[in-house]
């Protein structure tokens, strides 16, 4: 299905490199990102009241192709289930065992030249993230996940934006250390994740006929993008039941970078002394870019993404403002307290449903009691 291998070498070849730092630069960035994360941590446990990790490790800290090797692994987790579908379902066919063979090495190494193109592209603008899918552990301890970093990205963005080094990079990692918070303070949140994200590669019509009616749709979605609509790759090669889990995904994946970017801003001014001009340039910078770079975060689903943050974000602000962080952190308490898509646009038809209309009325400062 995949070259993976050829993802990496095709990835790592095509990245841009970083900004230009010495070796000492280098390990000063390395070294302060990694007591950042730990101090960010504490932040994020005070401020959300979450039982994450009480002493967990210091984030990952990588360069681009460390992102983009450390992210194929991932992906290799995610699509086994729908790597044995295919294999299970790829025995027979028109050409034949050995036709179906030569077929699909071409098709692997062809997909793998995309995934590494694509990586690469992501390599240069991602910050970090908290990786929920590593391969398995040798060692049979099966960690919940990792906090990694992007160091180069983070010193470019700083370098652009021209923000104080120390307040951009913990602001930096008090958004992941909130992932971090999330996905190990909620014993069933990566479970759930990665049952909904199953599901949707499950989902997959593998029969030719509709795989290129998919193709189909892709290449409207690409000539849509270029004239600047709204189309996108993901929603272009989607199955109607892959949309409906889909949406369930996505509705959770709004909470949790919402949260994150709730979080980021609202630990306070003593935290991080430069937040408010370092969002008003930040957003700034989320919005611009070329049109080339535009089309491509269209295509990719990257600006649905940065829809995300902002939703979810004002979801988090309206229900801690409502019924304060205790009645918030009831959305953590099983699947069926998350939000629903209509429910992160209209915050009351959650608080509704599952903090009750007597919170909802009550002052914040008795809910947090």
């Amino acid at each position: 299905m995949i070259d993976w291998n050829l993802a990496v070498q095709a990835g790592t070849r095509l990245v841009r490199p970083g900004p230009q730092v010495t070796h000492a630069e280098a390990r000063e960035v390395v070294k302060e990102l990694r007591a950042l994360s730990q101090i960010a941590h504490g932040h994020v446990r005070d401020f959300t009241g979450m039982a994450s990790e009480l002493d967990p490790d210091p984030a990952t800290i990588v360069d681009r192709p460390g992102w983009i090797r450390a992210n194929v692994d991932g992906f290799r987790v995610v699509l086994e289930p729908l790597m044995e579908q295919m294999s299970e379902k790829g025995n027979g066919g028109p050409l034949g065992g050995a036709g179906n063979v030569v077929v699909q090495a071409v098709g692997s190494r062809v997909t793998g030249m995309q995934v590494g193109a694509i990586l690469a592209y992501m390599a240069s603008r991602v910050l970090g993230q908290y990786e929920l899918f590593l391969p398995p552990d040798p060692s049979g301890r099966a960690p919940t996940g990792r906090l990694t970093l992007v160091a180069p990205n983070i010193v470019h963005v700083e370098q652009e934006l021209g923000v104080e080094s120390r307040d951009f990079r913990l602001w930096v990692c008090l958004h992941e250390e909130t992932h971090r918070a999330q996905f190990t303070g909620v014993p069933w949140l990566r479970e759930y994740v990665q049952d909904q994200m199953t599901k949707f590669l499950l989902a997959s019509d593998l029969d030719p006929g509709m795989m290129l009616d998919r193709i189909r749709d892709a290449a409207e979605a690409v000539a849509d993008a270029v004239r600047g609509g709204d189309s996108n790759l993901i929603d272009a090669i989607q199955t109607p039941e892959q949309r409906e889990i889909l949406d369930r995904l996505t509705a959770v994946m709004t909470l949790v970078e919402g949260h994150g970017d709730y979080v980021m801003d609202a630990v306070g001014p003593e935290v991080v002394p430069s937040v408010q001009q370092i969002r008003s340039r930040f957003q700034g910078r989320r919005s611009g870019g070329s049109k080339l770079d535009k089309t491509i975060r269209r295509l990719l689903g990257i600006d649905l993404k940065m829809k995300q943050y902002a939703e979810g974000s004002r979801f988090v602000r309206r229900v801690v403002t409502e019924v304060g962080m205790n009645g918030f952190n009831q959305v953590w308490q099983s699947p069926e307290t998350l939000p629903t898509h209509d429910e992160i646009k209209e915050p009351t038809l959650w608080m509704s449903r599952v903090v009750g209309t007597r919170a909802i009325d009550a002052p914040p400062e008795a809910n947090e009691a």
